[in-house]
């Protein structure tokens, strides 16, 4: 029942703040942090179980109720060690959008706060559903709410920005829809039941033309939105024009729906199809490594700059993904949380740079430091953090990806080992332009606040804890990701998906 709860709170929680709009423009802002606080209190509570989780592959708690008159539909939510950090990794970055956003947002702060609670309730839908058409339900639900995030409260180019985000992300979800009714009738024809039930689905027979295109239906979503090179394209344009909030949550969240879509149902219900793709996907996880830290080198916009690293951290979550190493899996899963953490703080401190220079121009900036030196010194952390520097959690995830690729694809290791290097010349040159140099701009900004040093102090220390001391984290997903984890390795040592472990709960 607690995870309908989890689910249920930002919904309530964003009805409330859009009613008390018209009261007072601060009690929306006070709402919403709220309800996302109490709800990360809850996905926390969740942790001392799973620590003392005996199997591989169980789940911690599951909630299932009649939902549709659909045959086959149910309210199925259910939560593992990969979900539960997911989902707490949501309510974290929820709150620290939402305390990001007070003086930002001046108008229509109820609809504002409806937009961003109701943008979390999706991404959750997203991590608990086990049900195959309320995780599309959900998946639609979450980007509704980012439109009008960004086409209301976005920059100078917004409308095209917003629209550019919602045509693919909405196409890209239409061909994953279209999988979903064509896997629920090949499952209904070859046992006498229809049903989207993620359990039931995990055994489907069908023939390998069926599973392939089926298995393209769900890539095109979950590739869309990670994004991997060439689908990223809708990525920087959404990043840019967006709120401080919006581009938060979709650097540190929205991405991660479509890393989790990968290894939760793209790999397990097509396990052949996808032991066939690891090549082809991992080449595409090295060159958006390289491609994006190229791009992100030579952007003036410090927005953009900090939106094509996405695509670069992103490409080692690919890699890791499909590289069959149990090293590199849990590399991955270590860079989906250290990038939610690490951007998300990035896209902060430029919305409070935009906030007070008024442009996002690196060669407009310079010398802050002398005038900003806190917010210099916080910057630096979380540039040094984006490069990969040793101690911090970035650097561990995509250490551990190269190394867990690099035996049985010594080439694409070396290749995407290239990243570091490219990673530093960004961040250290974002650096020189913003804080270093002269203030030729005759800059006197205030420097962080109370409440923005807060922020970066709690976004800070969950990166400190992963580099240093990530093997309770490390424990924590291995249980839950084992099964998907022995699919791809099958790819590696050619054994067929019958050999390998089957990627069900019952295990």
């Amino acid at each position: 029942m607690i995870l309908a709860v989890i689910l249920f709170i930002p919904v309530c929680g964003g009805v409330v703040a859009w009613l008390t709009g018209s009261v007072s423009a601060r009690l929306p802002r006070w709402i919403s942090l709220i309800t996302l606080a109490i709800d990360f209190l809850l996905t926390a509570a969740l942790f001392p179980g799973v620590m003392h989780q005996p199997v591989s592959g169980q789940w911690l708690a599951s909630f299932q109720a009649p939902w549709l008159i659909l045959p086959g539909v149910s309210f199925h939510l259910a939560v593992d060690g990969a979900s539960l950090v997911l989902i707490t990794l949501t309510t974290f970055l929820g709150c620290m959008a939402s305390a990001a956003s007070w003086n930002e947002i001046t108008e229509r702060t109820g609809f504002f706060h409806l937009c961003l609670t109701w943008t979390i309730a999706g991404v959750l839908g997203v991590f608990l559903s086990l049900d195959l058409f309320l995780f599309y339900f959900a998946w639609e639900l979450m980007l509704v709410p980012m439109y009008f995030l960004i086409s209301l409260w976005g920059h100078e180019d917004r409308i095209r920005a917003s629209v550019k985000f919602f045509l693919f992300t909405q196409a890209s979800g239409l061909f994953m829809l279209a999988s979903i009714v064509g896997l629920y009738f090949a499952h209904g024809r070859a046992t006498g039941l229809y049903t989207f039930d993620y359990e039931a689905l995990l055994h489907t027979s069908m023939a390998v033309p069926a599973a392939l295109l089926l298995q393209l239906g769900f890539l095109a979503a979950f590739l869309v939105k990670l994004p991997a090179v060439p689908f990223h394209t809708w990525l920087p344009d959404a990043h840019t024009q967006a709120p401080t909030a919006g581009s938060v949550i979709l650097a540190g969240l929205l991405l991660k729906t479509g890393a989790y879509g990968l290894f939760r149902f793209a790999i397990p219900l097509f396990p052949a199809q996808a032991q066939g793709a690891a090549m082809p996907l991992m080449v595409l996880g090295v060159v958006g490594v390289l491609y994006g830290s190229l791009l992100a080198f030579g952007q003036d916009d410090v927005k953009r700059l900090i939106a094509y690293t996405s695509v670069s951290h992103m490409g080692f979550v690919l890699l890791g993904l499909f590289a069959g190493s149990g090293l590199a899996f849990q590399g991955a899963m270590i860079q989906i949380v250290s990038h939610g953490l690490g951007t998300g703080a990035l896209f902060i401190l430029a919305g409070v740079l935009q906030e007070r220079l008024h442009t996002r121009s690196l060669s407009s900036m310079g010398g802050l430091w002398a005038v900003a030196p806190r917010m210099g010194g916080v910057s630096m952390f979380f540039a040094l953090a984006s490069l990969g520097l040793p101690g911090m959690a970035n650097f561990l995830g995509e250490f551990m990806v190269v190394l867990g690729l690099y035996p049985a694809h010594p080439g694409l290791a070396v290749a995407a080992s290239l990243g570091f290097v490219f990673s530093t010349a960004y961040a250290l040159r974002m650096m020189q332009r913003i804080f270093f140099g002269e203030n030729t701009g005759g800059w006197k900004v205030p420097d962080l606040s109370v409440r923005e040093m807060s922020i970066m102090c709690l976004m800070t220390a969950p990166l400190l804890w992963l580099g240093l001391a990530p093997q309770p984290f490390i424990d924590l997903v291995r249980k839950a990701t084992l099964p998907v984890r022995a699919i791809v390795a099958g790819y590696h040592a050619g054994i067929t998906p019958d050999e390998t472990l089957t990627p069900g709960r019952r295990r």
